[in-house]
């Protein structure tokens, strides 16, 4: 049992203190968090439109005419095929595609992994937040149209703060399942934590630590975020009393 600890004392040197092999895991650390926060953005940025386009089709193309009604048909169908295509698809092979084919010319490879994850949240984000739209009474689109706003101006300024603040928890929770997602950005040579953790292990031949520990990191992170979503809720629902 002594030479067993002793076994597992000098494979942890080798695998963390050794050379400095601990930075790629903070490294690591650090990369998957900015990949994180930035394709979240663009998945918001991406969701904001799509629900909007999806929301106006669903609420206003029976009372159009006019170019306007055809435009709306086919951003809808444009946005439909996208939802369609981004969730129909593994992640894995849509990080593929743009990195060895859309952005094939491109050798920033956190760039490609952020429009790679922005465009896969962006779908389920978009969803989020047409949920959330359909989720506020027509009547406060009514009271936003009586006082004289157009129907933009009534959906940024009246529908949209509302549907904000019920789908917030749904969108942190959002950033905690890419979080975890992001696990498969080394593939295309970014690398985060799974990949300085795979780095170690072909430099060192060992697996036991490095993905241990890389396992540990990312369930620490995941009870941070998961508490601070608890934490957003409950603050949300007091504030609704």
């Amino acid at each position: 049992m002594q030479e067993y600890f002793a076994k597992l004392g000098r494979d942890f040197y080798t695998a963390f203190i050794e050379d400095n092999r601990w930075k790629y895991i903070v490294e690591g650390i650090q990369n998957t968090l900015i990949l994180t926060f930035f394709a979240l953005i663009l998945g918001v940025v991406l969701g904001v439109v799509i629900a909007a386009v999806r929301s106006t089709y669903d609420r206003q193309y029976a009372r159009m005419v006019g170019p306007g009604k055809v435009f709306l048909a086919i951003g809808n169908w444009i946005c439909k095929v996208y939802l369609t295509v981004i969730r129909g698809t593994p992640a894995m092979v849509q990080i593929l595609i743009i990195f060895f084919i859309i952005m094939a010319s491109s050798n920033n490879k956190m760039l490609c992994g952020i429009i790679a994850f922005g465009v896969n949240s962006g779908a389920y984000v978009a969803e989020i937040i047409r949920g959330g739209i359909q989720s506020v009474d027509p009547g406060q689109s009514e009271a936003g149209r009586s006082l004289g706003f157009g129907y933009l101006q009534t959906m940024w300024y009246v529908v949209i703060p509302q549907a904000f603040k019920s789908i917030l928890p749904a969108l942190a929770n959002e950033f905690i399942v890419l979080l975890k997602e992001t696990a498969i950005a080394g593939y295309v040579g970014v690398t985060d934590l799974t990949r300085g953790a795979n780095i170690i292990r072909g430099v060192t031949y060992q697996s036991f630590w490095p993905l241990l520990a890389i396992a540990a990191i990312y369930l620490v992170m995941v009870m941070f975020f998961s508490w601070l979503v608890s934490k957003l809720e409950r603050r949300l629902q007091n504030s609704e009393r």
